[in-house]
């Protein structure tokens, strides 16, 4: 997904260190207090070092680090930064992480000014003397001893010879190189030299195990001097051989190079990737190009490759200098390439190994660090192939001179312009840095960078043009500043009042203007327009500021925060062209509610007026963050107890939906440092949440019927804490999805490598959000579940025609980029059309025999047990993609399902069907968990939503008041005894499909009660009376229990049992003692016996409290009660009324309320509590309800319920005509957007492409004039038209002493738009009332016609004569 391209690390202003491991080598230099680590080869970043990670006191130390050093046996990192030395080791357990080491600690009057370190001693030179420590261990803790020390001023460079016996120093002070033992300090010797000494090294003899000493030393005029013993004094170096510009070149050549620097080229690297490269060529031994090389291993020539000022090459070689005894030297041009090989002069040039490929050889330049791959037989043979650029890093990031080795301050934020194309990076010490992306390589390029004065330093920046101009404020000058990046000079300005933050934001009618939003400590705002200068022009002299005017927003508190709204979403390549579409604009109030502002028609002309869109209330207090995506998502960060709060919230907010969409706490340890939004090129959002060492992406998840996901979900994490120790200080999203982090001085750009996302290898981000958040392909379960519970095309045919084409797609191809999917249109066929479409297409028989004509053969192939059973093997498998394991086994499911009901939806109404549906996927979706061994989906590979699936227990409520509200219970009944394992329904089963919730025939609860207490009874071996008591008890069937209890001969409680049961229990005294055993038996915590003695009692207001207090199951409850004395019981309504209704309105379970009003014969609350908030509903019912969870308006089918009840009965069409027009049209949209969450776009067009508004209304038929189509806000009366469709209504309400279900008609919730807009909000007050005085109207006379009598003559047969 999101990946790590590059690291600015800026340019090196020392020299390189190298370390040499297994795979890979590594390049390592100092940047100011960190030290960066780099693949040698593509120069692609490792990781940071930091020195405050051994002396945390140095965190905000203003020093840089001055050196570093390494020890390749050791695998040790040494660096010095002012009297401090830290050193890392190389983990052996995590071959990839560094841990701080050990450390020393100097004097602080003594800066360290050069080290080095072999094997376990570390040399250091101050600026008054020079130490050589050696590492010891105490306590297993490795600590740095002091093996001795003496005065030397100005050190500068010191080098341990390869035996470890000496050491080369060289000053500051003069052009001496000195020469000591390490043993004892001893000065052995002095090499002076004409000139300062840039550099040196020694040689390790190949051909003798002594210390013969060999020392390189090149000077400030690129000339190379070889020291080497001679026999008479072997430890004393003498001058052997000088390479100058004038030995690589003839003088007239050398004449003219202005410039140049010579580099020695390590002979044991380069023998090894000689010997490789000779055993990997294919050359002929005969072939020149193969001597040469050989030659020059053979001969073991030191090679030395001097660069000069046109970039040119030229290699020479020295032979003999291993030679013993020594003899003269040879030395010699081997070859010179064209110019410009190399763009530029270097500083240090490196020959490192590449351990992935043995037979070729990275050569490192400096500064702009820069990788090149040696290829040694073609780069010998002087061939452009021979070296060619492998990566280039940025040129001098920080400084623009050498000399300055100032240390940059951290970075504050990060500002880009309005499309991603540019970014602004300001810094603690007030620098501005801007960058802009490249058009080729769409990677951040440093434009230009202004440089804070004595004066005044910036505080805040805005940039736009694509970086070409900025406008930076300075808080000491109270000034804003424009400035062009090509030229910072003669900046325009002007003064203004003090700022907290500033900002910029587009006005569509002027795009040669912009116009800064400044906002001050009082949360006021001060606008500036800026006229953008011409391209053409050299400087911001052309251009002016205008401070326009100072306003506020029309609010009667000032807000706590004014944000802007995030503009990536309108601005770029799929930016929208209407004017005045989107928000500037959103202000947090002290209360927590959230406010969204625009311009007025006015645009950005003074004086601007601010126009509120929307309202949020959050409820949240202390706000301590905010930020808005451009499709209106706020996020919030606020303190709570322990921790903060992270909330994500909708503009859209109604009585349906208080706009909060996601949650989540966060711990103390690890607070959130920063927000930033950016949005897809379809308009979703996408959230990045920063932390002081990882920054997590969140992007909206869909709402699912398989997973439990919370609205949002963490898609990808980026995670810093093992490659850069330094905090996060911001993060920005740049154009095309690429992320750019801000830690300490280094920048971070994260992305996607188009190699990866093109080749389909890798997923984009964007495709991710997409897939996770946008329309479902037809044949997803969550598509054909939603299908067949809204009975789109009689039920099943749509879904069929899914399966069938998925079936199709995949015997062609399992790329499902080119499958075919359903047409969209079918998705919005009415019924009368499907089903005539259906008919035509139905197979064509004889008239004389019935029978299937020949020409139906080439017809589409049928949805059959064939077709599903081979469909079934395909996906189990493999896996259909992006699928997550719940999706998988759901579709699966759904596929079995589908072909179960088929044969029984002619035998059953819709309500049947859908109870049926969902029976089905429970039952077969539990026995595939029990059995399943199907893989793992491709698309749960590292998704945050691919949690295994669990097992159900029961139902939803919802599913079992389908049932509730069907025709068709007998068959639903003989369906759900089949389900059951053995087709035997015991009470588990019973409760787990809400069996007695739904079943309205008392004689049919009553005999399969029996059934199911004879199931219960023969379940398992023993036989048990005890497992059916409780049952045959509520049938009144005593004896029937006895005699059970004679035939259960190895019960220990038989004896008793039989003796007790054989009494009377219609007498009193025999009722109380089964209440005494029944208290005994609770108090052995047998509850469920204990009700049946109860029962027997008859007690079964006591019976009824076990189970709902002991038991927990109210189900249990409700089913004696039914049983025993039938829907009108007190105790059934107290039920209902204390525990059922309470525990709907905690969980905000909607369905379990309207079952219950239902039960209640309060059918106008049941149809209300559909809709109706439900604090509105608590305070119209008579009981009191104390805990009110959180409303859930997330599942379409409350639509399809509340379209069924709400002109059913009398009562229904009363709590019907209690529901404002404004209110039900508000609800389907919710379930609108409900359905787009869920990924159903084609049904939420179809929902409101074909609900009726149509309600309980009184026609005036005098008019002829044709009446306008139904509207949610128009004036209707009680129930006329909607009559005339339904062939009958239930009167199911005492006409005289019906009382009102709502007092009156609460106030519209209609967003405050202020003082602009508060017109607006009293005209549709003024609507809603005059709906709902309209419609209470149209009810009185609907109950007055309901109230008279009718008058029926008596039956007369002269009537019909």
């Amino acid at each position: 997904m999101l990946q790590l391209l590059h690291t600015y690390t800026g340019s090196p202003y020392t020299g390189l260190q190298h370390l040499v491991l297994p795979k890979e080598t590594l390049l390592l230099y100092p940047s100011f207090d960190s030290i960066i680590i780099l693949n040698a080869r593509t120069l692609s970043f490792v990781r940071a070092l930091a020195v405050w990670e051994a002396f945390p006191g140095a965190l905000h130390a203003a020093e840089a680090i001055k050196c570093i050093s390494i020890d390749p046996g050791m695998r040790l990192i040494v660096a010095s930064m002012g009297s401090r030395i830290a050193s890392w080791s190389l983990s052996d357990v995590q071959g990839d992480a560094w841990r701080v080491y050990s450390s020393l600690l100097l004097p602080e009057d003594q800066p360290i000014t050069t080290i080095d370190c072999k094997s376990g001693l570390l040399a250091l030179g101050t600026l008054s003397s020079l130490s050589v420590y050696t590492l010891i261990l105490e306590n297993d803790l490795p600590t740095w001893s002091l093996k001795w020390s003496l005065p030397l001023a100005g050190l500068s460079r010191l080098r341990f010879s390869p035996s470890l016996m000496y050491i080369a120093s060289t000053s500051t002070k003069d052009n001496t190189v000195r020469i000591f033992l390490t043993t004892s300090g001893n000065q052995s010797q002095q090499i002076r030299h004409p000139r300062p000494v840039t550099d040196m090294h020694w040689k390790q003899s190949e051909t003798s195990s002594r210390d013969d000493l060999t020392l390189y030393t090149t000077t400030s005029d690129a000339t190379l001097r070889v020291f080497l013993p001679v026999l008479d004094a072997p430890q004393h170096l003498q001058l052997h051989a000088s390479l100058d510009i004038f030995s690589a070149l003839p003088f007239s050549v050398a004449s003219e190079v202005t410039e140049s620097r010579v580099f020695w080229l390590s002979r044991e690297i380069m023998s090894k990737a000689l010997l490789a490269a000779l055993a990997e060529t294919a050359l002929n031994t005969e072939d020149g190009r193969y001597k040469r090389v050989c030659e020059i291993q053979d001969e073991h020539w030191d090679l030395f490759l001097r660069v000069l000022s046109d970039g040119s090459l030229v290699l020479q070689a020295v032979a003999n200098i291993d030679r013993r005894p020594p003899t003269l030297l040879k030395q010699f041009t081997l070859l010179q390439s064209s110019p410009s090989t190399v763009p530029q002069l270097p500083g240090h040039l490196y020959i490192l190994p590449n351990p992935a490929a043995p037979g070729t050889l990275t050569l490192v330049t400096s500064s702009p660090v820069t990788s090149y791959a040696l290829s040694p037989i073609p780069f010998f043979d002087a061939r452009r192939e021979g070296l060619s650029l492998v990566s280039r890093g940025e040129v001098n990031l920080y400084h623009n001179q050498q000399d300055d080795r100032r240390p940059p301050s951290s970075l504050v934020r990060f500002v880009r312009t309005a499309d991603g194309e540019a970014v602004a990076a300001l810094k603690e010490d007030g620098t501005v840095e801007i960058w802009t992306i490249h058009k080729r390589h769409r990677m951040p390029e440093r434009l230009t960078t202004l440089k804070p004065n004595a004066s005044h330093k910036v505080d805040c920046v805005v940039v736009f043009d694509k970086g070409e101009h900025f406008v930076t404020y300075s808080e000491s000058l109270g000034r804003v500043s424009l400035y062009t990046s090509r030229s910072l000079a003669n900046p325009v300005s002007a003064e203004v009042s003090h700022l907290v933050t500033l900002f910029a934001i587009t006005s569509e009618r002027d795009a040669d203007s912009i116009t800064l939003v400044g906002i001050t400590s009082k949360s006021t705002m001060i606008l500036v327009k800026v006229t953008q200068p011409s391209h053409s022009a050299a400087a911001a002299t052309d251009s002016w500021l205008n401070v326009a005017s100072e306003t506020d927003l029309p609010l009667k508190i000032k807000p706590t925060m004014i944000v802007p709204v995030d503009p990536m979403g309108w601005s770029g390549t799929f930016a929208k062209k209407i004017a005045g579409e989107h928000d500037y604009l959103v202000s947090v109030g002290t209360d927590g509610e959230l406010s969204f502002w625009r311009i007025d028609s006015n645009g950005l002309e003074a004086p601007v007026n601010w126009k509120c869109t929307g309202r949020v209330k959050t409820q949240r207090q202390n706000i301590a963050m905010a930020a808005c995506s451009s499709a209106k998502k706020t996020v919030l960060v606020c303190p709570v107890e322990g921790g903060q709060e992270l909330t994500i919230w909708d503009s859209t907010e109604s009585e349906f939906s208080s706009g909060l969409e996601y949650l989540h706490k966060l711990s103390v340890d690890d607070p959130i440092l920063d927000l930033d939004w950016t949005a897809t090129p379809d308009g979703q959002s996408i959230l990045a949440v920063g932390f002081s060492h990882h920054i997590d992406i969140l992007c909206q998840e869909r709402m699912t019927y398989f997973d439990e996901t919370p609205g949002w979900g963490i898609c990808h994490t980026i995670d810093l804490s093992r490659s850069i120790p330094h905090q996060i200080r911001d993060s920005i999203w740049l154009r095309g999805g690429s992320f750019l982090v801000g830690t300490g001085q280094l920048m971070s750009l994260f992305g996607e490598e188009s190699s990866k996302v093109h080749g389909g290898e890798e997923e984009s981000l964007f495709e991710y959000a997409a897939r996770h958040n946008g329309p479902l392909d037809d044949y997803h379960p969550q598509m054909t579940l939603q299908c067949l519970l809204w009975g789109k095309l009689t039920t099943l045919e749509l879904v069929k025609k899914s399966f069938i084409n998925l079936a199709h797609n995949l015997a062609r191809t399992r790329d499902i980029h080119h499958w075919t999917p359903v047409p969209f249109e079918e998705f919005l066929k009415k019924d009368d059309v499907a089903k005539a479409s259906n008919f035509g297409h139905r197979p064509q028989r004889s008239l004389l025999f019935s029978v299937r004509e020949a020409a139906d053969e080439s017809e589409e192939e049928e949805f059959s047990p064939t077709l599903v059973e081979g469909l079934k093997d395909k996906l189990s498998e493999q896996p259909l993609p992006h699928l997550t394991p719940n999706e998988m086994e759901s579709l699966l499911v759904l596929l079995q399902t589908t072909l179960e009901i088929e044969s029984q939806r002619r035998a059953l109404d819709s309500n049947g069907l859908r109870y049926v549906i969902s029976m089905r996927v429970f039952y077969i979706y539990n026995r595939r968990l029990s059995n399943s061994t199907s893989p793992p989906s491709p698309g749960s590979n590292g998704s945050p939503k691919s949690r295994r699936p669990h097992r159900r227990e029961r139902l939803r409520y919802r599913d079992m008041i389908w049932a509730f509200h069907s025709e068709s219970q007998d068959l639903l009944l003989s369906t759900s005894v089949g389900s059951c394992d053995g087709g035997k329904m015991c009470w588990p089963d019973a409760r787990a499909l809400g069996v007695y919730i739904w079943l309205r025939s008392q004689e049919t609860m009553k005999s399969h009660l029996e059934v199911m207490a004879r199931n219960q009874y023969m379940a398992g071996d023993n036989r048990d009376p005890v497992a059916c008591s409780l049952f045959y008890f509520a049938l009144g069937k005593v004896k029937l229990v006895h005699g059970l209890w004679r035939q259960a001969a190895w019960h220990k409680e038989q004896a008793t049992m039989l003796k007790f049961l054989n009494n009377n229990f219609s007498e009193p005294r025999w009722r109380t003692a089964a209440l005494k055993n029944a208290f005994a038996l609770l108090s052995k915590r047998r509850f469920e016996y204990a009700a049946a003695f109860f029962l027997l009692g008859g007690s079964l207001k006591d019976a009824v409290n076990v189970c709902l207090r002991n038991l927990q199951d109210f189900q249990l409850a409700i089913a004696l009660v039914r049983v025993v004395e039938g829907d009108d019981s007190p105790i059934l309504w107290d039920i209902l009324t204390t525990t059922v209704i309470p525990i709907a309105f905690r969980e905000g379970n909607r369905w379990l309320a309207s079952w219950a009003f239902w039960m209640l014969r309060r059918r106008d609350l049941s149809v209300r509590i559909l809709i109706t908030p439900l604090r509105d509903l608590a305070a119209a019912w008579d009981s009191k309800i104390i805990e009110i969870g959180e409303p859930h308006y997330d599942d379409p089918s409350l639509a399809l319920l509340f379209s069924q009840l709400k002109l059913k009965t009398l009562q229904a069409a009363k709590g019907t005509s209690e529901i404002s027009g404004r209110t039900e049209f508000n609800f389907v949209l919710q379930i609108a957007r409900v359905f787009c969450r869920m990924g159903c776009h084609a049904l939420a067009l179809d929902l409101v492409r074909t609900w009726s508004f149509a309600r309980p209304s009184t026609a005036v038929h005098d008019s002829p004039t044709l009446r306008p189509p139904p509207s949610p806000l128009a004036t209707r009366f009680a129930l006329e038209p909607a009559m005339r469709r339904r062939s009958s209504i239930l009167i199911d309400m005492d006409i005289l002493s019906a009382p009102p279900t709502r007092t009156g008609s609460p106030d519209p919730r209609v967003p405050n738009q202020g003082p602009t807009s508060s017109g607006e909000g009293e005209v549709m007050q003024q609507a809603e009332s005059g709906d709902l005085v309209a419609r209470k109207a149209g009810m009185g006379r609907l109950l007055k016609s309901a109230k008279q009598d009718v008058q029926v003559p008596e039956f007369s047969m002269d009537a019909f004569f």
